[in-house]
C-alpha cells in the first residue's frame, strides 16, 4: 500500500524497514540492543577529547586497549 501511494519519503522508511527488520525485531525477540557499543564509543570519545585531539593513531589504540579492554 505505501508503494502504491506513490509518496517518496514512505517509499525511503519502507525500504529502511524491509533492509533491517531482523535487527529492529531483535530486540522484541532477545530484548538485545547496542546500548554497550554506544556506550563504549562514548567512553573513547570523551578519553579523545580529554587528549585534545590524536597525533599518534597507534599509542592512541594501545592506551584505549589498555584502559578499557
Amino acid at each position: 500500500m505505501v508503494e502504491k501511494a506513490g509518496f517518496k519519503s514512505f517509499n525511503t522508511i519502507s525500504k529502511t524497514i524491509s533492509n533491517h527488520y531482523q535487527r529492529i525485531l531483535n530486540y522484541f525477540d532477545n530484548k538485545s540492543t547496542n546500548a554497550s557499543a554506544e556506550s563504549f564509543n562514548a567512553k573513547i570519545k570523551a578519553f579523545r577529547a580529554n587528549l585534545r585531539g590524536v597525533t599518534d593513531i597507534n599509542f592512541f589504540l594501545f592506551r584505549i586497549t589498555k584502559l578499557f579492554a
